[in-house]
């Protein structure tokens, strides 16, 4: 089952991709052999198609120096405890110790 939302992502990133890739006058054969795949997976990339595999879309992006765009995706999030804390430590600082 395919979760609807996930598909016009996808159909979106797609039709974004296949603009990207024309602004830069890339044929598909030329992109694909950028990319390293085949010239059915730019097209299943363009169209949308779920069964692409992640790394072929990380190097599009990073082809298309975009790949920045994607680095904070399932970034571990800061607690308001973990916030408190480290506010905390940078207002209590230690002394320095005098020598003997």
């Amino acid at each position: 089952m395919e979760i609807e939302r996930a598909s016009e992502i996808l159909s979106e990133l797609g039709r974004r991709l296949r603009a990207a890739r024309i602004e830069r006058n890339d044929t598909m054969e030329v992109f694909a052999q950028r990319l390293g795949v085949s010239v059915g997976t730019v097209r299943a990339m363009e169209r949308g198609a779920p069964t692409v595999q992640v790394g072929s879309w990380l190097n599009a992006l990073w082809i298309l120096n975009q790949l920045d765009t994607i680095t904070h995706v399932l970034e571990p999030k800061e607690s308001l405890l973990d916030r408190i804390r480290a506010q905390e430590k940078r207002i209590r600082q230690r002394a320095s110790r005098r020598p003997p």
